[in-house]
């Protein structure tokens, strides 16, 4: 009896280390393919096309409602673009889904201190996650060809994402700083992330948090003002 026992344990931890080195070889082919897609589109400052709009990503905003280092260096080369004429307009988008947390307004008042018009910044309030974002910018701000902003380790899915809901999309990115330990913790969770994002996008292709009225980029940023 104890026998058999000891035969069915063994049997059973063999099955489960086979299911979980199957399911880590499809995480990391999965990895491997989200990134090289979304490099084939990632290009710099310079060569990178002209586009209906800049999509500047969010991150951690500091709780005095300044911008982290990681999304300030977004932010400056969203600008950048903007400057060489590859987009009329920019995008930010991020969390603003608390009244005690806004990474957008902090990212339009970081842009109009820059001395970009208004007009020009449209926000997107519901950008909850890489995923969102791209959806929301097809269906709620009708872009068609965009250029994402964002760090190289995030950028890859973005772009993939993009161009998988059927935008024109390029990315250039942004890693001007050292972003120190955290980087590692980024690192690991985007592996996740792309697996994600793979299913969201080209399997499942759920619906945002929030849809709502379409607000056209082609108009004026001030009609995102809260």
């Amino acid at each position: 009896m104890k026998k058999r026992l000891r035969i069915r344990i063994q049997y059973l931890i063999g099955c489960l280390l086979a299911i979980s080195v199957v399911l880590i070889i499809s995480m990391l082919i999965i990895n491997h393919y989200v990134e090289r897609v979304g490099t084939k589109y990632i290009c710099d400052v310079d060569h990178v096309p002209e586009v209906d709009a800049v999509l500047v990503l969010g991150a951690y905003v500091l709780p005095d409602g300044t911008a982290s280092s990681m999304l300030a260096d977004r932010l400056t080369v969203g600008y950048e673009l903007y400057q060489q004429g590859k987009a009329p307009k920019i995008l930010v988008s991020g969390d603003h889904g608390r009244t005690d947390y806004d990474e957008v307004n902090a990212m339009k008042r970081f842009l109009k201190e820059k001395g970009v018009a208004g007009q020009n910044i449209f926000m997107d309030h519901a950008g909850f996650s890489t995923y969102e974002s791209l959806y929301r910018a097809r269906d709620i701000f009708l872009v068609k060809r965009v250029i994402i902003v964002t760090q190289e380790y995030h950028l890859k899915r973005a772009v993939f994402v993009a161009r998988s809901l059927g935008l024109e999309a390029y990315g250039v990115a942004s890693d001007r700083h050292d972003y120190g330990q955290a980087m590692a913790y980024y690192q690991l969770r985007e592996l996740l992330a792309r697996n994600k994002d793979f299913l969201w996008a080209k399997i499942i292709k759920p619906k945002p948090t929030y849809l709502g009225d379409v607000i056209p980029v082609f108009g004026d940023g001030g009609a995102t003002d809260d």
